[in-house]
């Protein structure tokens, strides 16, 4: 399996304890939901775009008629398989986008994107195939209150640093960012925590204890453990 398709299979809360392991406490983007709770889980790099304040003198509407616009440029560039990252300073006053932008990346095959602000046209988002991820609706264009002013450089998005190529792992709980170099190995070990967590449950719903299974500390379970993914092969 790639990093990603391993990913895939792993939760957020297993991916922010195996970072918590590593001593990274702070990845997990704060204050962003999924439009559409349920949908399958977002893998994918970090592509990053950054707002700052919009000054009214430099954002009038006819902005929107420059080709390099640096809003419209982004999504034009996002890689396919990338997750588009959008530093709106924690501000949802203004959207970040709207239904039409991301309607535009999902065709192109981007894997989702995440704003710590809000996008405008919700619950045509929500519709999409296609995951996304705000703090809350916001009906104002970003020009009101948002001015685009970099593309894939490092950025804050809800107070967690993202840089591009970190790997964005995104389902109902929220966004993790996982470190570049350090996706490979967090892939392998969430795919083992997962398996064992699976272990757990199933014998937690059949009675037992969690006292020396979870975490694992009694051999008796590490042999029980070993037994149980042979009788799964």
């Amino acid at each position: 399996m790639t990093i990603k398709e391993k990913l895939k299979k792993v939760s957020t809360a297993t991916v922010a304890t195996c970072l918590f392991k590593r001593g990274l406490k702070n990845q997990f983007i704060q204050n962003v939901r999924p439009l559409k709770p349920g949908r399958p889980t977002m893998v994918g790099e970090a592509y990053t775009l950054r707002y700052i304040p919009a000054r009214e003198d430099l954002n009038p509407i006819e902005v929107f008629k420059d080709p390099k616009h640096l809003q419209r440029v982004a999504m034009e560039q996002c890689p396919p398989g990338a997750v588009m990252v959008i530093d709106s300073r924690q501000n949802a006053r203004a959207a970040s986008a709207g239904s039409i932008l991301i309607t535009r990346l999902m065709v192109r095959g981007a894997a989702g994107i995440v704003t710590d602000g809000g996008f405008r046209d919700a619950a045509e988002i929500a519709a999409l195939d296609f995951s996304s991820y705000h703090n809350r609706p916001s009906a104002p264009t970003n020009l009101t209150l948002h001015q685009a002013i970099s593309i894939n450089d490092p950025i804050g998005c809800g107070d967690v640093a993202v840089f591009p190529g970190d790997i964005i792992l995104g389902d109902d709980d929220g966004v993790m960012v996982i470190p570049a170099h350090m996706a490979e190995s967090v892939a392998d070990e969430c795919l083992q925590m997962t398996l064992y967590e699976e272990f757990v449950m199933e014998s937690v719903q059949k009675g037992e204890a969690i006292i020396g299974l979870y975490p694992l500390t009694n051999n008796k379970n590490k042999e029980r453990f070993e037994a149980w993914i042979k009788a799964k092969e």
